[in-house]
């Protein structure tokens, strides 16, 4: 999810915990990404003149059509496969009833769409689920940057006793305890004497998450020279984006995901958008000058994950800006910077993936059953 962020300049937008997420609230008819770890030719970035698209692209980044490598974890078919259907397999948690596909669907904008996700027994957490599309560009995940990475990442979840709830123990014994996850482990994994584990599980997870990425975006083909991919209006959105401060926070590849920043950095949010009890980084540091702290989430496709702020406690787009201008910058944005922002983050929906829902080896006689 997205939002505008904060730093410690009073006249920056700020997007951390609530930052500000604007979107065209339309869905995208352009083409879909292919399910396929095959590589592309990356486009070329033309040469230009205009002074609006030469300020971008001292900021900005477009999205690559090849997903990156992960260090230490290089990709390939049999583990982006394998990563995949792990995504998807609900048996990984203690009731298997719940996937990663669940909370992040990739019909959803890799998001809910829910304020906060349902989990184990109809626990509901206590924020909103990021997207997952493009998390691979982010500094670190989740909202508190808890984890370093998406392989660390991928191992939260599963043993969250609020979300799937599953002892270390249990996701060992359900994938060992199904006989075609030998297979595809051992594939995977070709030189592991013991591939079956749940460290290689979430490796798995990691690179098959590294595949869903949104490039060519119209933003991203107005970074490569083409002129006419964005309109006056949200070429007027792109130019406040930056004059007003929003891109300080809001920068790189991503839009977002490469710092924290602290939600009410002018003046508190309502209750409702920041709770009390909810510090954010300050609660992982122990740290109370990173209280309110929260890393600035990407904007990419933000017209598609609402609803928003790290509480999903609001769904209208125009107050959303609207907060973030009074609590971030200090000032009250009229409804027309309103409207050419919004128009602006709608430019930066890119390609949608296409994921083909894989057949998930069936249990097993000797497979643990699910918490009742």
């Amino acid at each position: 999810m997205a939002r505008f962020c904060v730093s410690n300049s009073p006249i920056l937008i700020a997007t951390g915990l609530s930052l500000l997420v604007v979107g065209c609230g339309k869905s995208s008819d352009k083409p879909t990404t292919t399910d396929t770890s095959a590589t592309s030719v990356e486009p070329e970035m033309k040469p230009s003149s205009d002074e609006l698209m030469t300020q971008a692209r001292e900021i900005f980044k477009p999205i690559p059509v090849n997903a990156p490598a992960l260090p230490g974890n290089p990709a390939t078919a049999e583990k982006i496969a394998l990563g995949k259907m792990l995504y998807f397999d609900p048996r990984l948690s203690v009731t298997h009833s719940i996937s990663c596909a669940s909370c992040h669907n990739i019909g959803l904008g890799g998001a809910d769409d829910s304020p906060t996700s349902a989990g184990f027994h109809g626990q509901r957490g206590a924020r909103n689920a990021p997207t997952v599309f493009n998390a691979v560009f982010n500094f670190a995940q989740f909202w508190d940057g808890r984890a370093k990475d998406l392989e660390e990442q991928a191992g939260g979840p599963l043993v969250n006793p609020v979300e799937m709830a599953s002892p270390k123990e249990h996701v060992a014994q359900q994938l060992a305890a199904l006989p075609s996850y030998h297979a595809a482990f051992a594939r995977a994994f070709p030189n592991d004497p013991d591939p079956v584990s749940l460290a290689n599980a979430q490796k798995a997870i990691a690179v098959f998450e590294a595949t869903l990425i949104t490039p060519s975006a119209p933003f991203d083909k107005y970074l490569r020279g083409d002129a006419t991919a964005l309109d006056a209006t949200q070429k007027a959105g792109l130019a406040l984006f930056m004059d007003k401060g929003c891109s300080t926070c809001h920068s790189g590849i991503n839009l977002g995901g490469s710092m924290y920043a602290k939600f009410g950095q002018v003046e508190a949010p309502d209750v409702k958008y920041r709770p009390i009890g909810d510090k954010g980084r300050g609660a992982i540091t122990g740290n109370a000058a990173e209280d309110y702290f929260f890393k600035v989430p990407t904007l990419r496709n933000i017209a598609l994950t609402a609803p928003y702020f790290h509480t999903g406690s609001e769904q209208d787009l125009a107050k959303v800006v609207n907060v973030m201008g009074r609590t971030q910058l200090g000032l009250t944005l009229t409804k027309t910077e309103i409207d050419q922002l919004v128009a602006f983050l709608g430019t930066l929906t890119g390609d949608q993936p296409q994921i083909a829902v894989p057949q998930l080896p069936p249990s097993a006689a000797s497979s643990p059953p699910p918490d009742k």
